[in-house]
């Protein structure tokens, strides 16, 4: 993704050719109805030193640390959303914080998991308990925008860790964003909206996070809020796009999810924090699903 990042248009237009798209498509045995999610034309990381966003790596340094967080840089909405890490960015400063990103890529594994590359997935975490030693250690609170990536940092870092203090103050001082405006920023208070939102939660976000804490923020926003209870999405990372899965992803879409979001109103705000799960609505319903963050900075403006 760091090679397709460099040259974003080439990596689209290959990815979408005729001719190269079925190459790519038989080589990865993607599903051919699915499209390749479109790389931005930058990164979130680009965008955040081109503002002088200060490197998380330092931000102990600088002496008080009540009001720093950290928003971490995730795969997902560095290459391919990186307006939802700007919305962010913006609803944190909005709210008084001072807000660090990693500067180097750092990457929690998450995929490796899924492969069973669980060596290589602890040597990734350890990369980054080394690299944020300083705001892990003086308690600097980091926000996670991609719910399977906050997982990691709340569940697998205390199996592949068990005794390692730092792995365990890293798990305390992760969230997402609802969790760390609910939690952290009791003065916050969410601009009006007044519409209705359909929620649906992500698979990691409903079993380690829980939605209690979005669902909250949505609901000061004046927003009438409807949270599905529609289990996963079937996108699950690249399992929906497989070719051999292809009909069990839409099958479990199907069965709540993607036809509640067809029968919702053209003004309803459709949300969830998963880049699967976005993924999923847009190629089977043609709606566009935001994140929080996304939606909180519209009430910004």
């Amino acid at each position: 993704m760091r090679a397709a990042s460099l040259a974003p248009r080439l990596a689209n237009f290959a990815n979408n050719a005729p001719g190269l798209r079925q190459i790519l498509a038989s080589a990865l045995h993607l599903a051919p109805a699915r499209q390749v999610p479109a790389f931005a034309p930058y990164t979130f990381r680009q965008w955040a030193r081109r503002r002088r966003v200060p490197d998380a790596a330092t931000v102990a340094r600088t002496g008080n640390t009540s009001r720093q967080v950290i928003l971490w840089a995730d795969t997902f909405n560095n290459y391919f959303h990186p307006q939802t890490s700007e919305a962010a960015y913006e609803v944190l400063t909005h709210t008084g914080f001072e807000v660090s990103v990693p500067a180097g890529h750092l990457c929690c594994g998450r995929p490796l998991y899924d492969f069973g590359m669980i060596d290589r997935a602890r040597s990734y975490l350890q990369e980054i308990l080394r690299k944020l030693s300083g705001p892990i250690d003086a308690g600097v609170p980091i926000v996670v925008l991609e719910p399977s990536c906050a997982s990691v940092f709340r569940d697998e870092l205390r199996s592949l860790f068990p005794s390692d203090d730092r792995a365990e103050r890293l798990r305390k001082q992760t969230f997402v964003l609802s969790e760390f405006l609910e939690r952290h920023a009791t003065h916050y208070a969410p601009p009006k909206l007044n519409r209705e939102v359909l929620l649906h939660g992500h698979c990691h976000q409903k079993a380690i996070l829980k939605m209690t804490d979005e669902e909250s923020i949505l609901r000061k926003t004046g927003a009438d809020v409807q949270s599905l209870d529609a289990g996963c999405c079937g996108m699950a990372g690249s399992f929906g796009f497989d070719a051999e899965k292809y009909s069990v992803s839409i099958g479990a879409g199907e069965r709540v999810l993607l036809p509640a979001v067809r029968a919702a109103a053209r003004d309803t705000f459709i949300v969830s924090d998963g880049f699967s799960c976005r993924e999923q609505i847009s190629q089977t319903t043609g709606r566009h699903a935001v994140h929080l963050a996304d939606l909180l900075k519209l009430g910004l403006r």
